[in-house]
């Protein structure tokens, strides 16, 4: 029985210019223990995918279609006093922006000893024992002084340290991380990765990752979705992407990945640029930046095609194959 169901799923802002449709029919399972990465560029999607699923969009945001189960209870259309309960309890995010995510007026133990007696039963000094135990887990060396320091005394690796800390100091069963190294330089993405790999494996849970960056989904994930505009144009284990990519856009995300047989040579970018989400086009959305684009792709959107059992993706292309080789689609 999968942890996370999400079916179908449409979220869209309302804005004065019209209906921008973020999510457009997402669905996916995440199972227990797993790490599932969801890549894409900015504004395909990715982001309002988990800020749906804790239901935190902002104030024009909503879910118009779908559903979200986590462990067979439904959260789209939850009383918000039910969802603070799975939030950072059951559910916890680490967001984008570490600078921004602290409070600078809040003392390191005040804001990881407010998640705590928010959430659990904890009595104060038992959140403190707590908030300690959670910066030695992320590696954050003299805790007990740390505990004292304002956010402006950490570094960028230090304060992404201290907000998985915040996020996983409730034993959460699915952790969502939203471009967790996005601000890091190599040498500390490196260790934040490394870090997330050994926690998950200490408590078992599951994680979301978000990302833009294949290296990164490469190294952590066991599944991945790739999204465009909205919707998921390719999905299937980390293997399968990346060695048997069937979507024209993952593989232009693949050839514009550095080699070192590329070394010398100019990236392959991929042309053009991301469609409008107020007007989205009949056909495929990817179809305007696509070299291979047939005249079916500008008419009509492809469903959702079987390569094989861990495997799917969203193109004509396939079908074409398929039909030639006279297989039956």
């Amino acid at each position: 029985m999968a942890l996370l169901e999400v079916k179908n799923l449409h979220t869209s802002f309302f804005t004065d210019a019209g209906e921008v449709k973020a999510v457009n029919g997402v669905s996916f399972n995440l199972d227990e223990g797993k790490v599932l990465g969801i890549v894409g560029e900015s504004g395909s999607g990715k982001s309002v995918t988990s800020y749906s699923i804790l239901q935190i969009l902002a104030g024009s945001g909503k879910i118009v279609e779908g559903s979200i189960r986590f462990r067979q209870k439904e959260l789209v259309g939850l009383e918000e006093s039910e969802m603070r309960k799975i939030r950072g309890n059951k559910i916890s995010i680490i967001f984008q922006d570490p600078m921004t995510s602290l409070n600078p007026t809040l003392t390191i133990g005040q804001q990881l000893m407010e998640a705590i007696l928010l959430h659990t039963n904890r009595t104060k000094q038992e959140a403190y024992a707590r908030a300690v135990q959670m910066l030695v887990l992320v590696n954050v060396n003299e805790p007990e002084k740390r505990m004292k320091q304002y956010p402006y005394e950490f570094s960028g690796g230090m304060r992404q340290r201290v907000m998985i800390a915040m996020a996983l100091a409730c034993e959460p069963d699915i952790l969502i991380a939203d471009e967790p190294t996005t601000a890091l330089d190599v040498t500390i993405q490196a260790s934040i990765l490394d870090l997330m790999k050994n926690i998950q494996r200490e408590l078992g849970m599951a994680i979301i990752l978000i990302t833009h960056d294949l290296g990164v989904v490469a190294q952590m994930c066991d599944e991945v979705i790739v999204m465009y505009a909205g919707g998921i144009c390719e999905q299937g284990t980390a293997d399968e992407i990346f060695y048997n990519p069937k979507h024209e856009y993952t593989k232009g995300l693949m050839q514009s990945i550095p080699t070192t047989s590329s070394k010398g040579k100019p990236l392959k970018p991929i042309q053009g640029t991301p469609i409008d989400l107020l007007n989205m086009p009949k056909g495929c959305p990817f179809a305007p930046r696509c070299e291979k684009a047939m005249r079916i792709c500008c008419k009509r959107a492809c469903e959702k095609m079987v390569i094989n059992e861990m495997h799917y993706a969203a193109c004509w292309l396939n079908v074409k194959e398929k039909m030639e080789s006279g297989e039956h689609v």
